[in-house]
């Protein structure tokens, strides 16, 4: 038997001179109280602890994500020693799914989507847009934030070599430890798209400047376009490689902006995006998004707390609501046909009627009602 490394969390609630003496290796849970956030393992001492909550102050605690399991997991293999993890029971703590759920999750999804890319007949996968998990937990949207982890560059091929080097998009917070490098080290293999990010106008800027010229969902789950910090959305618009998706749903982002930001970046740099989730074409009802229960009414998709996830829509409507709130209609084909193919380097395949490719020819009437799929 080889040499192994005991690990838990801190759920065991051993003293922490008991964990050294023993050289058991412990990830720490984390607690709010008082608006302060603590490591369980480095917090307050007990009686400043237990003197807030006699004074009414009410904690709330955070199990491990996976991010701070596999860190910690990584390094003793790196030594070459075995590991046994001990954690509470899974019925009772989410401590112990962290451990494992993300990244065995992620790797049959993305193997799933290999088969399904390999099938001949209906539609046709023509890439994976890998909307987390490196993003900015400020910024989460409907994101879990316990898969949230650190850009790795690693963890990114290991799941493109699953799908079958599927993976044409992957969206990144710049602002989040490692995401420069990650950029200086993929940027040539995959589309790297800004969002889910509190970044400002300099951070997003850099990131560009290393490599990363797509922005994910402008508008949503960022910093605002302000007089003085223009944020994300500054930068995207200065960097003439930019390009910009935009939910055209009429939920995600106001009629005004929209025609706005198509005068601001120009018909060749906007991308029209539906953002669909697994309610879009679907009634009234309850659905789900990465294992969180959604409200889906009349095409609008929320989680418990309101934050909107996801749309309820499809492309092709998209783009007949930009065309409704005074979009050129050539612009709008444009945005939801060559501008994605171009954006993630697929134009030769698809994205305009040329022959050689690949296309779906939509048959419309004068109001862009729908008549035929060809």
């Amino acid at each position: 038997m080889r040499e192994y490394v005991i690990t838990t969390d801190s759920t065991v609630d051993l003293p922490k001179e008991y964990l050294r003496e023993y050289q058991v290796q412990a990830v720490s849970l984390s607690y709010e109280i008082e608006g302060e956030t603590y490591e369980d393992l480095n917090g307050l001492e007990p009686a400043v602890f237990y003197e807030k909550m006699r004074n009414g102050a009410m904690p709330t605690t955070s199990q491990a994500n996976p991010e701070q399991v596999r860190e910690l997991f990584e390094g003793i293999l790196k030594e070459g020693k075995d590991i046994l993890h001990i954690a509470f029971s899974s019925g009772l703590s989410g401590s112990y799914n962290s451990a494992r759920i993300a990244a065995e999750e992620l790797k049959e999804i993305f193997a799933t989507i290999k088969t399904v890319g390999e099938m001949k007949d209906g539609a046709a996968v023509r890439g994976i847009n890998m909307e987390g998990p490196f993003l900015d937990a400020k910024k989460k949207g409907a994101h879990v934030e316990g898969y949230i982890r650190k850009p790795d560059a690693g963890f990114f091929r290991e799941l493109n070599e699953y799908s079958g080097n599927m993976v044409k998009l992957v969206t990144l917070a710049p602002n989040v430890d490692g995401a420069m490098e990650f950029i200086d080290e993929v940027h040539n293999e995959v589309c790297i798209s800004l969002g889910h990010t509190a970044a400002d106008y300099d951070t997003a800027a850099e990131a560009m400047r290393r490599g990363a010229h797509h922005v994910t969902h402008l508008y949503n789950a960022m910093q605002p376009l302000a007089h003085r910090e223009p944020g994300l959305i500054g930068a995207a618009c200065d960097d003439g490689q930019c390009m910009a998706e935009m939910i055209c749903d009429g939920i995600h982002i106001h009629p005004a902006v929209i025609r706005a930001t198509f005068k601001m970046f120009g018909p060749e740099r906007i991308v029209l995006i539906s953002d669909s989730m697994m309610a879009t074409g679907m009634e009234n009802g309850t659905y789900q998004l990465g294992g969180q229960e959604v409200t889906m009414k009349d095409c609008k998709a929320t989680l418990k707390d309101g934050t909107i996830a996801g749309s309820a829509t499809n492309l092709y409507d998209c783009m007949r609501k930009a065309v409704s709130f005074g979009v050129p209609l050539e612009e709008a084909i444009f945005a939801a046909t060559r501008n994605p193919a171009k954006s993630i380097g697929i134009y030769d395949e698809v994205g305009s009627l040329s022959v050689g490719k690949n296309a779906d020819i939509l048959l419309v009437t004068d109001d862009l009602e729908l008549r035929e799929v060809l």
